[in-house]
C-alpha cells in the first residue's frame, strides 16, 4: 500500500487519507466488511424478493440485501473519508475521479445467494489513481476473509490465519480450471473457452469470486470468464497478484476494466491458456477509416 504516515488513528472518526497508514486502510476495509456482513446475513436463506435488472438481456438478479449492504458501506466511507470516491454495483459513482476510490460489489454471486448456496462474497477494493492497491473478499456466512495488497495476500477464517500462495503447475494438462458458467458466455466465447477446457485435467463450474480466492489459496490453477464488470474483478486483483498469481484479459491486457478475464496461479499455465484464448478470439470488425 503506497500510503504512509507518522501518526496512526483508529476507529471510524472522520480522518484524511494523508493521515493513514497501510495498516489503517486494512483495518477500515475490515470495518466495511463487518458492516456489509451484518447487513446481508439477515437476508440470507430467507424468502427475500428478487428483482431482475437484466431486462431483455437475461436474468441478472438484485436483492434488498445487495442494496442495503452497499448503502451501509457507502455511508461509512462518506463519514470516514469524505474526499474519497465510490464506485459500486448498485448505485451511481460518487467522486469517481478522486485520488482514492472505493470499488464495491456487496454480493458477488447473487444467483448463488438467492439459491441459498454459500458461494458468494462481498468484494471491496481501494484504488489510488485508478490502480488497485488493496482488495478483500469477505464471506460472512462462513466467516472467511481473503485480502491482498499486490505484495502479499492473507486468509482469516475458522481455520485460523495464514498467508495465501498460489501453487505451481507446469502445464494445462495438469491444471484445474474454474468458470462460473459457460452459459454466461456468448457462442463465440464459449467455443473459445472450450479449447482451454479440453486441454485441462479437470474443469468445474460455479464459485464466482470464490474461485479466484481458491486460486490464490493454491487449490485451483486457472479461472477463465467473460463479460465481467470492473467491480467483479478489481477487488480480486491485489489478492491474486499478492499470492503470486497473474490476472489479465484474454489478450494479455490489464484486467481493471473487466471483460474477458483469465487468472492463473502459475505463469506457465497462464501463457499456455492465453495462447489458446488469443488464437481463437473472434476478431473485432475493422474500423471504417473512409473519410467519405
Amino acid at each position: 500500500m503506497p500510503v504512509r504516515a507518522a501518526n496512526r488513528r483508529s476507529g471510524t472518526a472522520q480522518r484524511g487519507s494523508q493521515d493513514m497508514t497501510a495498516i489503517d486502510f486494512a483495518v477500515f476495509v475490515d470495518e466495511l466488511a463487518t458492516v456489509s456482513g451484518e447487513t446481508i446475513l439477515p437476508f440470507f436463506r430467507t424468502m427475500l424478493s428478487v428483482d431482475n435488472k437484466g431486462g431483455q438481456r437475461g436474468f441478472d438478479p438484485v436483492t434488498a440485501a445487495d442494496r442495503a449492504a452497499e448503502t451501509a458501506m457507502r455511508a461509512l466511507i462518506r463519514r470516514t473519508f469524505p474526499d474519497h470516491g465510490v464506485v459500486g454495483e448498485e448505485f451511481g459513482p460518487e467522486q469517481a475521479e478522486a485520488e482514492y476510490v472505493w470499488v464495491l460489489d456487496p454480493i458477488d454471486g447473487t444467483k448463488s445467494f438467492i439459491a441459498g448456496m454459500p458461494a458468494w462474497g462481498t468484494l471491496i477494493a481501494l484504488t489510488r489513481n485508478g490502480v488497485p492497491v488493496f482488495g478483500m473478499m469477505s464471506q460472512p456466512f462462513i466467516r472467511e476473509r481473503f485480502s491482498g495488497d499486490g505484495g502479499g495476500a492473507h486468509y482469516r477464517g475458522p481455520a485460523g490465519k495464514r498467508d495465501l500462495r498460489v501453487r505451481p503447475c507446469e502445464s494445462l494438462s495438469e491444471a484445474m480450471l474454474f468458470t462460473t458458467s459457460p452459459l454466461l458466455m456468448n457462442d463465440a466465447d464459449r467455443a473459445t473457452f472450450g479449447k482451454v477446457e479440453a486441454a485441462v485435467r479437470l474443469s468445474r463450474y460455479g464459485g464466482d469470486c470464490y474461485a479466484y480466492c481458491m486460486l490464490a489459496a493454491g487449490h485451483i490453477d486457472l479461472v477463465v470468464e467473460t463479460e465481467l464488470k470492473p467491480h467483479d474483478v478489481i477487488p480480486l486483483i491485489p489478492i491474486i497478484t499478492g499470492a503470486g498469481g497473474v490476472v489479465t484479459t484474454w489478450d494479455n491486457g490489464p484486467p481493471e476494466a473487466g471483460g474477458r478475464i483469465i487468472a492463473a496461479g502459475d505463469k506457465r499455465v497462464h501463457a499456455a491458456a492465453l495462447e489458446l484464448l488469443r488464437l481463437h478470439i473472434p476478431e473485432k470488425p475493422a474500423a471504417d477509416n473512409d473519410p467519405g
